[in-house]
């Protein structure tokens, strides 16, 4: 009877827990999608998942109680594998070794300086924090250690995120970057160090030789183990099967180590009597960047982080803020800011300290603690890992930490951006200039180019050739302009004021290309980039300036292609049938907004092909609604395309 009776438990429990997963999917999906208005009032993502998970738990709309948290406590492991996963690919040593030295004493200097200076300050603050009032001087030491090891740990996706939308680079950039990814490793390390430690003055066991000793050997297996994941990490990544496939795999292996790891610790301690923590998220990461530094698969992982990130984190960051402790927090929000200013005060000592040993400039010790504010997934996990470990005091723990996160999060990445912006190293897309009228401006002299001029031409645009060449060997008609400069570097072509031109055709060498891309990018805002390339595995260089590619090779394969299977289609895009020709155009008049293109008075011999909005192609019908930003693709005579366009222009696009 006993055995049935927990079977039917066992059942019950995971039929609540299937029931619970569902419901949490639908808020986690929800949370995803209103988490992306944050950005639109320049917020993070990370704050609007833990904004949604509040009210969504058992403190405001109570969709998620209490119970329904600690049956889907196992979505905290699998996050924080996948947390470990990234953070480690991050740790690419190649990329690194250039600012080595400032990334030795920065790190050095923020990670000494932020440990010393909370850990004291939260063991003084104690009479103030309702949990730790009554504490013993060692359980007080212990929190405090806690406290100084989570406010050490950054946020390589954060920083990363940033980086990429400003297109930062440089040695401030490098030194920042370097600095996070070396600090979360060390961060585990330090944690599994005091979290031993913790353990041991909560228990009020002796700090005994032995006890170190065995921290030093809990440090080992944990680093035997993240090489051992390491290997089956990159024998998953060299099979043949899918990448959907392969993902799931490498996400099951982080958390059957989480699992593994948990279930021998307790296990040992049942049987043995004494505790074994091998930290699960550094053995996580150290498998990680074995792949990343030791193996050809690199980018591989990295591939998959990036393609998962945001359904992890809207399952993890929605669940910690459903998880916050609202009660307690409204008891210590005040000695959460003073815990948050206690911390950027440190760092700001920290950078000026590693700045100075590093020999940095004076620009880059000013701002150097601006890009190590942030917090997110591994300061959270671990507060997460506290929590589950000292059940009598972790929840109130947990809140305060988190709540000092928050506010990290919320304030971090406006500084970071700042601080690359006012050491001159953000490449963001200059101001686009309204342009009058179709001009493109063609780079490189050559048959082509001079045949794309006259094409464009005929066309009625305005098409000019940037040289260094002689022409002397190429014949082209004398209404073709060419300008001749001494080369192509950023101070003459910005003379040739590039930005009056809405398209830009690079004819050149794949390396000119890019320069040229660049500063076309930065500089002149170009609306279009239209780039000949001639090795294809360069196109992700490109893609960061919105440039269109062109790859001679497969441009052919393609066409082909398309004549075999839509001759018609193809020979009117190519300008083969007649006065046939295509026109693009992009909604600008806001008095188009929501109108139908049934409703649009378009010549008869005159249809819309297709309708651009974003990175979306809609297909068409005639109650398809207009906005702005919509870019329209008409095909129709080439007289009847020039009286859409003249009317486009004109903002006198007729209505129905």
């Amino acid at each position: 009877m006993l055995g049935i009776h927990k079977t039917n438990q066992v059942i019950e429990f995971l039929q609540k827990t299937f029931l619970y997963l569902i419901g949490f999917g639908v808020v986690a999906l929800a949370a995803e999608r209103i988490a992306q208005y944050f950005t639109k009032w320049k917020a993070p993502v990370i704050t609007g998942l833990l904004l949604v998970g509040i009210i969504t738990g058992p403190y405001v709309l109570g969709l998620l109680d209490k119970e329904a948290i600690e049956n889907l406590s196992f979505l905290n492991d699998f996050s924080l594998a996948f947390i470990a996963l990234a953070a480690g690919v991050e740790l690419y040593l190649k990329e690194l070794t250039d600012s080595l030295k400032s990334i030795k004493w920065n790190t050095f200097g923020q990670l000494v300086t932020t440990f010393v200076m909370t850990s004291v300050s939260m063991y003084y603050l104690a009479e103030f924090i309702p949990f730790m009032v009554d504490m013993a001087a060692a359980e007080k030491i212990a929190v405090a250690i806690l406290v100084g090891t989570i406010f050490v740990a950054r946020s390589p996706s954060s920083a990363i995120a940033i980086i990429n939308e400003l297109r930062a680079k440089g040695p401030f950039v490098r030194t920042s970057l370097g600095v996070t990814v070396v600090k979360d490793i060390l961060v585990i390390i330090l944690f599994s160090i005091c979290l031993s430690l913790s353990t041991s003055l909560v228990k009020g066991v002796d700090l005994e030789w032995m006890l170190l000793l065995k921290i030093v050997g809990e440090l080992i297996i944990s680093f035997g183990l993240g090489w051992l994941v390491g290997k089956i990490l990159s024998l998953v990544l060299a099979t043949k099967m899918s990448s959907g496939f392969k993902t799931f795999l490498i996400l099951a292996i982080g958390f059957g180590v989480f699992i593994g790891l948990h279930s021998l610790e307790e296990f040992i301690h049942h049987h043995y009597g004494f505790t074994l923590r091998v930290e699960a998220l550094l053995v996580v990461l150290l498998g990680s960047f074995y792949v990343t530094n030791y193996t050809k698969h690199r980018l591989e992982l990295q591939e998959m982080m990036e393609e998962n990130g945001l359904w992890v984190y809207a399952i993890f960051f929605t669940l910690t803020g459903a998880s916050l402790s609202l009660d307690v927090l409204a008891d210590v929000w005040k000695i959460a800011l003073v815990l948050f200013v206690i911390r950027l005060v440190s760092m700001m000592i920290g950078a000026y300290i590693g700045g100075m040993l590093a020999g940095d400039k004076p620009l880059h010790r000013k701002y150097g603690w601006m890009p190590y504010v942030t917090q997110a997934g591994v300061g959270i996990g671990l507060a997460t890992e506290i929590a589950a470990n000292f059940p009598e005091w972790g929840a109130a723990f947990y809140t305060i930490v988190v709540a000092v996160i928050v506010i990290n999060q919320v304030v971090g990445p406006p500084l970071f951006k700042y601080a690359i912006q006012q050491v001159g190293e953000a490449h963001v897309k200059g101001k686009t200039a309204i342009v009058e009228g179709n001009e493109a401006i063609i780079f490189g002299m050559e048959d082509q180019s001079i045949a794309l001029a006259r094409r464009l031409r005929e066309h009625h645009w305005e098409a000019t050739i940037i040289t260094t060449l002689d022409a002397a060997n190429f014949t082209y008609s004398d209404d073709i302009p060419i300008v001749r400069v001494k080369d192509f570097s950023e101070e003459s072509i910005m003379a040739l004021h590039p930005e009056t031109a809405d398209k830009a055709i690079l004819l050149l060498s794949d390396e000119q290309n890019f320069k040229l891309a660049e500063c076309l990018f930065e500089k002149a805002g170009t609306e279009s980039i239209i780039v000949r390339l001639k090795d294809h595995n360069l196109s992700k260089r490109f893609e960061q300036f919105g440039a269109f590619i062109v790859n001679p090779g497969l441009a052919m394969i393609s066409l082909l292609d398309h004549y075999v299977r839509a001759p018609l289609t193809t020979s009117l895009l190519l300008g083969h049938e007649g006065d046939r020709d295509t026109l693009d155009i992009e909604i600008k008049d806001e008095r188009l907004e929501g109108i139908l293109l049934r409703d649009l008075r378009l010549p008869s011999d005159v249809i819309v092909l297709s309708v651009k909005r974003g990175d979306e192609m809609i297909i068409t019908h005639g109650y398809t609604k207009l906005y702005i930003g919509d870019h329209l693709t008409f095909v129709g005579s080439s007289e009847s395309l020039e009286q859409v366009s003249m009317m486009c222009k004109d903002f006198k696009l007729p209505i129905g």
